[in-house]
């Protein structure tokens, strides 16, 4: 029966270990918006359900937009050349015009085939019977879109699995080059870990601008501090160099900065109860590291209550800016963060 209500990290972690010990359910929905853990649970069936001298001839892999539920399930009910398990993979499902059909098939699924069903950035409708029918039979994986703010935390945790600790700035950094995509991140996390002395188990802010090819001095988390800090002159200059990059856009840099300034406004809600918060209870608060406390108790000062509002009201007028509303096409995004920066200095 499927395992739900884990999250996609813990479930993911738990079906590769079962597999690696040889232990397969008959079918596999792997979906969501978030492709790494499905990929990581497809890739494990891949290389343990048959053996590598027998796929050739036990293994199929299908893809949704050139295939149709008949020629899978057809695949599915075959029997192995040489007495082993048949492995059939349809990658890319949610091109596949009659997915729902496989529902047929996963009623009554043959014991010696596992039918594995990818979904890339999208979901089966769960109202429907192949989800209905996978829940009870085989294992549902569904990966939500990890959230931005939640990136530096997700950092720390895969560097912790790799037995690396990551400085904190440093997990920030990475999460700022790579936005939220996880499978970027292990890849940039594969080349920095080349890199690194042998027996390295730290990683440092100075690791990730030498081997990703991001500066800390130029970057939104900086912008974030030196706003904390109403620090004009840095905050200004961070968003000249951050506006001409190459790779800068607005709509990421505002949804940034309300994060940012949305966190502020939670922690002066938790000041409102009265009393200085234990740390346990302001990180939850913040959805921040401890690391970053000291910044927050400044920002909290100044930027109290009606000023963090209007911050926040600000960016989202800014965010609508940033997605060409109310604006020339012609204006550089770089002079409407200058301008939104600007603003929130003089609130």
């Amino acid at each position: 029966m499927a395992k739900t209500g884990i999250n996609a990290e813990s479930l993911s972690r738990e079906l590769i270990r079962e597999i690696g010990s040889g232990v397969f359910k008959p079918v596999y929905l792997l979906m969501g918006d978030e492709p790494y853990y499905p990929d990581r649970v497809c890739d494990a069936i891949l290389e343990n359900a048959v053996e590598e001298d027998a796929r050739d001839f036990d293994q199929f892999v299908f893809y949704g937009a050139d295939t149709d539920a008949e020629t899978v399930i057809t695949a599915a009910r075959g029997y192995s050349m040489f007495g082993g398990r048949v492995l059939v993979v349809l990658k890319e499902a949610q091109l596949m015009k009659d997915v729902e059909k496989l529902a047929f098939y996963c009623e009554k699924p043959l014991d010696s085939t596992v039918l594995v069903i990818c979904l890339h950035g999208a979901s089966v409708d769960k109202r429907k019977a192949l989800y209905k029918s996978v829940t009870k039979i085989g294992a549902v994986l569904e990966s939500p879109a990890i959230r931005d703010y939640e990136l530096p935390d997700w950092i720390q945790r895969y560097y912790a699995s790799l037995g690396l600790q990551i400085d904190p700035q440093a997990a920030r950094l990475l999460a700022e080059s790579t936005g939220a995509d996880l499978a970027r991140i292990a890849s940039e996390t594969d080349k920095l870990r080349k890199n690194l002395p042998e027996g390295a188990a730290a990683v440092s802010v100075e690791d990730v601008e030498k081997n990703v090819g991001v500066s800390r001095e130029f970057s939104i988390f900086e912008l974030t501090k030196a706003l904390s800090f109403r620090n004009r002159t840095d905050a200004l200059r961070i968003a000249s160099h951050l506006g001409t990059s190459a790779r800068f856009a607005m709509p990421m840099a505002a949804s940034a900065l309300f994060t940012h300034f949305y966190r502020i406004l939670r922690y002066e809600a938790l000041l409102e109860k009265g009393g200085s918060p234990d740390p346990g209870e302001k990180a939850r608060a913040l959805g921040v590291n401890p690391y970053f406390f000291r910044e927050y108790d400044t920002a909290v000062r100044n930027y109290p209550l009606r000023k963090a509002m209007a911050a926040v009201s600000l960016l989202c007028e800014y965010d609508y800016k940033g997605k060409g509303g109310g604006i020339g096409p012609d204006t550089p995004p770089g002079e409407i963060l200058i301008e939104l920066v600007t603003k929130l200095l003089n609130i």
